[in-house]
């Protein structure tokens, strides 16, 4: 998340052209509501099995390669240009990247309530520029329901119900359905009580956290969320070590304004999320300067040194003064981690869910609502009074660039990178749906 809007920042991009990436035929794409807004009409050829330039989905490398014909890669049935770097990624209308979704979750077993829950969630994080929890989630979360890990008709239930708090067992839901029930559960006891603080667990993965408190500012009140992975324990260096030992450990903040969209901040305790490191593997991308390190201990920008064997680790937040990441991160395993019941950080490589507390604060309780609003609105017009520094244009509040984010991209499509849409296609075909059907020829 950024306050300041420089160079290149937000609206600054031109409109994204759409590609035929996945383009079996010819067609051109629909133009109004269409999955594709279609502007070149020679779709690359679908590749042919054994034939050069075809593309293979190496399950343990996590990404596209090219098919050299080795055992143990999964074969996509989707086709990739054999020169991707030559062609513009493919485009989506944010709707259309929604049905396609719904129908993913629907057919995977989910129901359709909960489908829409899951889905407009990784679609809203596509808006507000955090493609990391966005779209490239469906693949995965459809691989986790496959392999029974995470369980399509779940129902989350209360395990401990006091005036002010609760704990809440999702039972193996989807981590947006157990999130998004403790979520109300903490807006209505915060009605009643003045505040809540509402634990949750087996809840799987709850994807972008900031929605949370962002929902529950949009309804008048204060919110707040802390995130830990549970016992995973691997991505994250403790301030002066070199082996990973936390995880990325999110929190957030969400406060109401009487007329502008809602403070919020959404940030990780780490460098960056590990979802950022593998949309940079994805993208063929380098990363930025001191965000991770190698298995020695080394600086590196490669991403694929984080997943490497040994892997490399993300940083903690703050660089030179990392331990204040460190600290926060330590404060999340606690919160989220131990209050809920999940657990916190032990070295386990695959999580079964994250441990969440969410906590939500009615105004009225603490303060007269209007002179709240008047100190909010006064203290944005002070920090935003500051002069300049060079190279930037205007000062932004917290959420700010998040929500012009999603005022553009609704009106420009959400860019879907080759590797990312390929595993798409390829979990459409593992359900017995055929990426060919879908509207506007987008399989």
């Amino acid at each position: 998340m950024f306050f300041g809007r420089g160079p290149g920042a937000a609206g600054s991009r031109p409109p994204s052209r759409t590609g035929n990436h996945c383009q079996p035929g010819g067609k051109q794409g629909r133009s109004a509501r269409g999955f594709f807004r279609q502007e070149d009409t020679h779709p690359a050829p679908r590749p042919k099995e054994g034939r050069t330039g075809a593309v293979v989905y190496n399950q343990a490398a996590g990404q596209i390669q090219p098919d050299s014909g080795i055992p143990g890669n999964t074969q996509l049935f989707c086709c990739l240009s054999s020169s991707p770097e030559t062609q513009p990624m493919p485009t989506f209308n944010p709707q259309d990247l929604r049905e396609i979704g719904y129908r993913l979750f629907q057919t995977a077993g989910c129901r359709e309530d909960d489908s829409r829950a899951v889905v407009d969630h990784i679609v809203e994080s596509n808006l507000f520029g955090h493609p990391s929890h966005g779209v490239m989630r469906y693949a995965e979360y459809l691989r986790a329901l496959r392999d029974g890990r995470f369980k399509p008709r779940a129902t989350p239930r209360i395990v401990s119900d006091h005036p002010c708090t609760a704990v809440v067992d999702a039972n193996g839901a989807l981590g947006q359905i157990g999130a998004n029930f403790a979520t109300r559960l903490a807006i209505e006891k915060a009605r009643t009580q003045g505040m809540a603080a509402v634990g949750l667990r087996n809840t799987s993965h709850i994807g972008r956290v900031g929605a949370y408190p962002l929902e529950i500012a949009r309804e008048g009140l204060i919110g707040s969320i802390f995130v830990n992975a549970g016992r995973l324990g691997y991505q994250i260096a403790p301030f002066g070590g070199i082996d990973g030992r936390l995880s990325t450990n999110p929190l957030a903040f969400a406060a109401p304004r009487r007329q502008d969209d809602p403070i919020f901040i959404d940030m990780t305790t780490s460098m960056a999320a590990e979802g950022k490191i593998r949309v940079a593997m994805n993208q063929g991308k380098s990363l930025p300067e001191g965000w991770i390190i190698d298995s020695e201990g080394r600086p590196t920008t490669d991403p694929h040194k984080f997943k490497g064997d040994p892997p490399g680790a993300i940083l903690p937040l703050g660089g030179p003064v990392g331990h204040k990441g460190y600290g926060l991160s330590i404060m999340v395993e606690i919160l989220g981690g131990a209050l809920s019941g999940e657990g916190c950080a032990a070295g386990e490589r695959t999580m079964s869910s994250n441990g969440v507390l969410i906590t939500a604060y009615r105004i009225e309780d603490f303060c007269d609502l209007d002179r709240y609003y008047d100190e909010v609105d006064s203290l944005i017009a002070h920090v935003k009074s500051s002069r300049l520094a060079e190279g930037f244009s205007e000062i932004l509040a917290p959420g700010e660039p998040e929500y012009r984010s999603a005022r553009r991209t609704q009106a420009e499509g959400i860019t879907v990178d080759d590797n990312t849409w390929a595993q798409i296609c390829e979990e459409a075909r593992w359900l017995g749906l055929s990426p060919e059907d879908w509207p506007g020829e987008a399989g």
